[in-house]
């Protein structure tokens, strides 16, 4: 494989321009240099827009090309790392923040590095909070399509009588109040990534037509008949288990299959306990700084409790959880009094999971607390994914409003 190349600019047979759009072609984060003697403003500007490490008049310094070549295999060295998870990356190449050191993480963002290249879509599967969508923009940073626009969509946000127009935009007059065309989510993605967050709440009239828009790379606007070529790739995000809402008639096995070319599942945060300390120590320091002026640390029996709570709410819950600390803190130190980790428990006590429950006592005694903590774990989970609206997390959970707010008293949450 090639590390770097290096390019005239002016040749026989090809330009140095088309050297470069080959190589990025073929490798989207492989450095390229490209020099030339005859070199033109409106010529260095094309290249940078097309991807070149650095563009160099002639005569070219030896030395100074040596200290670029120097630089471009440091970041082609780089692009053979995961590089979503190195700090110098993230901040030069203006990524976003993901952070952790668990097999799980690495594995989900090696895959996000991989597909980001291609033109497949992906599907981004894991719990609320895990930081979906920091991956579908790193998805976008990392393909070819990065100096495009990144327009996200939550689904689940947007009125079911609405979703439509979001998706595809509509034609003046297209119903009463439509003065004006409007241009869709897949019309102002153009060239760029949409990222449908919390796919699996979208309606199934709507489904059908998204499928449509995947498969012919056209849209029509509401109260339109013109069909409109759009050139998106998509990325998509649940928490919902698809399959099951496919089995449950929720959902279009034929969408899911388009949609679900290149699946990556999201660890939760309780999967990454390692993960926890880097996290708190970040979010202490970035949220003590916004809020305080100067970072925060965290003592040692703070951090401990951190580290056995569940965490229900994966990272946006620790964010949160830190957020409030930094405020709440005498010192430039969080203490554990600093810190709220009642949450969804309702008890400010680290909460007791399967793996640390004791099996003492009788068989009834043992299988009552794992069905509590099972049923606690799941309704925490259940109202996280749709902020607390109880009747959408009964439908969730497969029971009725009456029952989940019983168990919401019993297990006092």
């Amino acid at each position: 494989r090639f590390r770097l190349v290096l390019t005239d600019l002016r040749m026989p047979g090809a330009s140095g321009l088309d050297v470069l759009r080959a190589a990025r072609g073929a490798d989207a984060l492989l450095p390229v240099v490209v020099m030339t003697a005859y070199g033109s403003i409106d010529e260095a500007v094309q290249a940078m827009k097309d991807g070149a490490y650095d563009f160099l008049q002639k005569p070219v310094d030896s030395r100074h090309l040596m200290l670029i070549v120097e630089r471009a295999l440091e970041a082609g060295r780089l692009r053979t790392e995961n590089v979503l998870l190195r700090e110098e990356y993230a901040s030069r190449y203006d990524f976003p923040r993901i952070i952790g050191e668990s097999a799980a993480l690495t594995r989900a963002a090696k895959l996000v590095q991989q597909v980001a290249r291609r033109s497949s879509t992906v599907l981004l599967l894991g719990e609320s909070g895990t930081g979906k969508e920091l991956f579908a923009r790193a998805v976008h940073q990392l393909s070819d399509r990065a100096r495009g626009p990144f327009v996200a969509l939550n689904c689940a946000a947007i009125p079911e009588t609405l979703i439509e127009n979001e998706l595809f935009g509509h034609e003046r007059g297209a119903y009463t109040g439509a003065d004006s065309r409007r241009a869709g989510k897949f019309e102002l993605a153009h060239g760029g990534t949409l990222f449908l967050d919390e796919i699996g709440e979208l309606p199934l009239a709507v489904q059908s037509k998204l499928l449509r828009a995947l498969e012919s790379g056209r849209v029509t606007r509401l109260g339109g008949s013109l069909e409109l070529d759009v050139d998106v790739r998509v990325v998509a995000a649940t928490n919902r288990d698809l399959q099951a809402a496919i089995a449950g008639k929720g959902f279009r096995e034929d969408l899911y299959f388009r949609l679900a070319v290149f699946p990556v599942e999201i660890p939760p945060l309780r999967d990454r306990e390692d993960d926890v300390s880097l996290l708190a120590s970040y979010f202490a320091a970035s949220c003590g700084v916004e809020i305080r002026g100067k970072a925060m640390t965290l003592g040692p029996e703070a951090l401990s409790r951190l580290r056995t709570y569940s965490w229900p709410g994966n990272v946006r819950e620790l964010r949160n959880c830190l957020e409030r600390a930094c405020i709440l803190a005498d010192a430039d130190e969080i203490r554990p009094q600093d810190l709220d980790l009642r949450g969804l428990t309702g008890r400010d006590e680290p909460v007791e999971t399967l793996a640390t429950m004791e099996f003492t006592g009788s068989l009834h005694d043992v299988s009552a607390r794992a069905v509590s903590i099972v049923e606690r774990r799941m309704i925490g989970e259940a109202l996280t994914a749709t902020s607390g609206n109880r009747t959408k997390a009964a439908e969730r959970l497969g029971v009725s409003a009456k029952t989940l707010t019983a168990k919401i008293r019993e297990l006092g949450l």
